[in-house]
């Protein structure tokens, strides 16, 4: 299981789910089920999609 920081991070860069969606080029309800924990395990790929629209690295962002 992976425990992630997506929305805390998001949130503090003042960043809608959308927007994250759209900078890492997937969907609004994988960022949304990703977020609510009801999704788990995203690839590796996902991971640094995420973390790169994020401006972050993958291990600050997932754990």
């Amino acid at each position: 299981m992976t425990l992630n920081n997506i929305r805390q991070i998001r949130t503090e860069k003042g960043m809608t789910a959308t927007e994250l969606a759209e900078l890492a080029g997937l969907s609004i309800g994988y960022i949304s089920h990703l977020e609510s924990g009801s999704r788990k395990n995203p690839s590796y790929a996902t991971m640094k999609k995420i973390a790169k629209a994020l401006n972050r690295e993958v291990f600050e962002v997932f754990k």
